[in-house]
């Protein structure tokens, strides 16, 4: 049992901590740096919107004041299908081409769509909901000045409904999460890119199969496979905001995590020397999925292991996910930094705990 619990905990260490490490050290013995300048090449920004009539007024007005110049720059969106006034506003929208699709296939099936009518030879993909900062695409475009680069991702901040950004639990997350991103971009490739907001060369764009969950994963891992850089790009910023209502953000992240799982059935070849990106690709995105099962364990081995010290970390656990718990039931208690980061990744495992029921339940959203 106590053999258990080491390896459980080496294996949750090395999930959040040991892999950036490595990293850390792969940047200072072999760091890969990004050649960028200022280019100008035509681009297409491509977004698949469902029901969005709320979402699109906004979207098209942030479109409208990018600082890239307009005649080198085409909007693509794609109506998935939409029941509300979606299709009228990219009607009336002069400055868009629609592409009106009349029965709903999933968001895969319209970025597919909208690819088609692309002419740039540089596609960047938005979401509808995330505002992007005037100067955007242009940082995103920059990279391209690297012939070694292929795709490229934007980054995303979360803020609170006050404009803020988030410094709770979940804003922690973030933060580790795009220190990770620009570690793998700064030695080589990320694995992923934000969805909010990336960009990958005309060439290199590879059909999404119907129903995928995670194209922001799909796409670039092909790019990598093709022998090209997938890298990270800081300056080019998405705003988002933290879901307010109960549970949102726990249903974003069951989805992405969700992702995860269907992409191996998608993409077996993930999972094999085809893959260049393949030790990142475990370290960074299936380690995680195992994390709750390891967590179990080694509450367990804890608990049947004699001497103080086990029984120590035991209780030790046991306090953490009360902690956890008391900010589920009085999210107010989530103000105290342990309590907040306690909830956050107890939810965080939560969620990937319910995606590996979904995966094998069939239950797989595509509009979420």
């Amino acid at each position: 049992m106590k053999l258990l619990f080491w390896l459980c905990f080496a294996g949750v260490g090395y999930a959040y901590f040991g892999y950036a490490i490595l990293l850390w050290l792969h940047v200072r013995l072999h760091g890969r740096p990004i050649l960028q300048r200022p280019i100008t090449p035509c681009v297409s920004i491509i977004i698949a919107a469902h029901n969005e009539e709320a979402n699109l007024p906004p979207k098209l007005e942030n479109l409208r004041l990018l600082d890239y110049p307009q005649d080198l720059l085409q909007i693509v969106i794609a109506s998935d299908g939409s029941t509300d006034r979606t299709t009228n506003i990219l009607r009336e929208a002069s400055h868009i081409f629609p592409v009106i699709l009349h029965e709903s296939n999933g968001k895969a099936h319209a970025l597919n769509e909208a690819v088609k009518s692309a002419t740039g030879e540089i596609l960047v993909f938005l979401d509808t909901r995330q505002l992007i900062e005037p100067d955007a695409i242009s940082e995103l475009v920059s990279c391209f000045a690297d012939s070694t680069v292929g795709a490229v991702s934007g980054e995303l901040l979360l803020e609170t409904s006050s404009k803020m950004p988030a410094h709770d639990g979940l804003g922690i997350y973030w933060k580790i999460e795009k220190a990770m991103r620009k570690l793998e971009s700064a030695s080589g490739s990320v694995v992923g890119v934000t969805g909010a907001i990336y960009a990958i060369r005309r060439e290199l764009y590879t059909e999404i199969p119907a129903g995928t969950i995670l194209d922001d994963v799909f796409v670039p891992m092909h790019v990598a496979r093709m022998g090209k850089r997938v890298v990270f790009q800081p300056l080019a910023i998405a705003r988002d905001r933290l879901f307010s209502e109960k549970g949102k953000e726990f249903a974003r992240k069951v989805r992405t995590l969700t992702g995860n799982y269907q992409l191996l059935r998608l993409a077996p070849w993930l999972l094999s020397p085809a893959n260049p990106l393949l030790f990142r690709f475990v370290s960074h995105k299936l380690l995680r999925l195992l994390v709750p099962l390891l967590l179990i364990l080694m509450l367990v081995a804890s608990a049947m292991s004699k001497g103080p010290f086990y029984l120590a970390v035991f209780w030790l656990q046991i306090l953490f996910y009360v902690l956890a718990a008391f900010g589920t039931l009085s999210p107010s208690t989530k103000k105290f930094k342990l309590v907040g980061i306690a909830n956050t990744f107890v939810m965080l495992n939560a969620a990937a705990a319910l995606a590996f029921y979904n995966f094998v339940a069939g239950r797989n959203k595509v509009w979420v």
